[in-house]
């Protein structure tokens, strides 16, 4: 009864996860998927160190989630990444964080390629607080700025693209010097990390229940570039449509404007357009002031009815 219990506590244990912002000691029963096939995007500036994609784990509802593979700048020169890896031990899946130090440590053997074969890192190297590029990993590295050589002897092609260690997948553990650098001083994740693990767990095309290994963005040249270029199209989306709006009230107010534009031009002088008194009396005749009187004085003197020359003086000859 007590071995019945036991096991069925264990078995309980094994199924929760911790969340997996939390990183170290997640633990499930459900095997990681195997790593997807894609290619290397361009390093966008020099100093940006590659960090492979890697399957992460939400919790039973989200299930794995693909994080993808992109450029990071490290916290300061010098440092190289140790990416994570899935290792089976006992009876479950234990995920193991990558962190940043002056030496690879241990990734479970896991071939996450470009660099990152199974064990240390041989895309290039630190010389005097500046990476140097190893062109034959990558190639599409070149450009103002960077400094590269090419060691293309330690270039491997092919091998297993099991995302774990252990039985059924990559079966090996640390080399000495991965042991050293277990002891090194480490640093977590960068914020930009950080923001692209979160992008990358809140987009449902990286879950493997949709995508099915498959993920559309197994790669990008910056981290959460994706999710940043969706929100610089919808900014500009928004900015298109705020246009637009005020384009078309603009229009509309126009057309208003030259639609009342006659009415008001004919009502400044409504006197001149309006129909006789009655009486036949023009409407803007004065009327008359009190006592009869016109409103406008009378002029001093009146030509004579003759004409405008005057008469003739008293007293001349008669013919």
């Amino acid at each position: 009864m007590k071995k019945h219990f036991a096991s069925g506590l264990l078995l309980t244990l094994l199924t929760l996860a911790v969340p997996a912002t939390s990183f170290g000691g997640l633990i499930i029963t459900v095997v990681p998927p195997v790593l997807p096939v894609y290619t290397l995007p361009v390093c966008p500036q020099p100093g940006f160190l590659w960090t492979p994609g890697y399957w992460a784990y939400e919790d039973p509802a989200v299930g794995y989630y693909w994080v993808p593979g992109t450029w990071v700048l490290p916290p300061q020169p010098g440092l190289l990444w140790t990416p994570p890896y899935w290792g089976f031990e006992g009876a479950a899946y234990v995920f193991h964080p990558g962190y940043w130090g002056p030496h690879i440590g241990f990734y479970g053997g896991i071939n996450y390629g470009f660099g990152y074969y199974g064990t240390g890192f041989v895309g290039g190297e630190w010389a005097g607080g500046v990476f140097r590029y190893n062109t034959a990993v990558f190639v599409g590295v070149h450009g103002p700025g960077f400094t590269v050589f090419a060691n293309p002897a330690v270039v491997v092609h092919g091998g297993a693209n099991f995302a774990f260690n252990g039985p059924g997948g990559i079966v090996r553990g640390p080399v000495a010097a991965e042991r050293i650098a277990e002891r090194d001083r480490h640093i977590e994740h960068t914020e930009a990390q950080m923001a692209h693990m979160r992008a990358a767990r809140e987009d449902r095309a990286n879950r493997f229940n949709e995508n099915h290994g498959r993920p559309a963005h197994a790669a990008m040249a910056r981290a959460a570039e994706h999710r940043e270029a969706e929100h610089r199209e919808a900014a500009h989306a928004a900015a298109e449509h705020r246009e637009a709006t005020h384009a078309a009230a603009e229009h509309r107010a126009a057309a208003a404007h030259a639609e009342h534009a006659p009415a008001r031009a004919g009502a400044a002088h409504p006197a001149e357009h309006a129909p006789a008194a009655r009486g036949g009396a023009p409407a803007h005749a004065a009327a008359p002031a009190r006592g009869g009187a016109a409103s406008h004085a009378a002029p001093a003197k009146s030509a004579p009815a003759g004409g405008s020359h005057p008469a003739p003086k008293s007293g001349a000859a008669k013919k």
